[in-house]
């Protein structure tokens, strides 16, 4: 390779990085890692991208992102540390890198939702930061593939550069279903009230209650105890 290519690809890495650099930051973590999808697709040219997150409470990885659409399957598909080449990959904090027949390693796991499972390369890298793995970036190509050691180191620089955002945003989301939860806790406990004093019910009876019109109506418990709130609102 010439000075002018090393040069020239050198710029074009540092011109990736930049734009990871400036586009993770504060963002929500579903924005977030469809930007670190499109991030690392476009450094790989893969055919598919798909993302695994570290749940801390579960310790397992969980699939949370795909260049492909596979709604049905995100936050389903898991994974522990240690299992499949995903697992391997978070536990060990090393890359993986097959070029051809990805699915014949012996640490590959299979799953037969995911297509992607039949593509021929695979190269897989942790997304770290100082306290460890957050998760692990995969990226396929239907057709045998050579990954070069820069493709390899990129893709793996991106992975340490995004971990900060990833966990900044896997916090934030925790916080948003906590505050949710209590929400959700202090109007069924207050459509609660309103059904014990109504209908003289016990309490458990006023929840099951709840639970039955939530069933029924074909609505979360939240929206059934927000409407006996209102009604009970419209008729003072």
């Amino acid at each position: 390779m010439n000075k002018k290519s090393t040069t020239s690809d050198l710029k074009q890495e540092l011109s990736f990085l930049y734009e990871v650099a400036q586009k993770v930051h504060s963002l929500e973590i579903g924005q977030l890692l469809r930007e670190i999808v499109t991030i690392a697709t476009k450094v790989t040219k893969a055919d598919s991208c798909l993302i695994y997150v570290l749940e801390p409470r579960t310790n397992e990885l969980v699939l949370r992102s795909s260049k492909n659409p596979h709604k049905d399957l995100l936050q389903k598909i898991t994974m522990k540390l240690g299992e499949g080449i995903t697992g391997w990959v978070a536990k060990e904090i090393k890359p993986v890198a097959i070029d051809r027949g990805a699915n014949k390693d012996p640490r590959f796991k299979f799953f037969r939702s995911l297509p992607e499972d039949r593509f021929a390369a695979f190269l897989s890298v942790p997304i770290t930061n100082r306290r460890g793995v957050v998760g692990v970036i995969n990226v396929q190509h239907k057709s045998p593939h050579e990954h070069s050691t820069s493709e390899v180191n990129l893709l793996s620089a991106i992975g340490k550069l995004v971990g900060g955002a990833v966990e900044n945003a896997l916090l934030v989301e925790e916080a948003v279903i906590l505050k949710e939860a209590l929400e959700m806790r202090k109007i069924v406990e207050k459509a609660k009230g309103i059904l014990m004093h109504n209908k003289k019910l016990s309490e458990d009876e006023a929840y099951k209650l709840l639970q039955k019109e939530s069933m029924n109506m074909r609505k979360s418990l939240k929206e059934v105890a927000e409407a006996v709130v209102l009604a009970e609102k419209f008729l003072k």
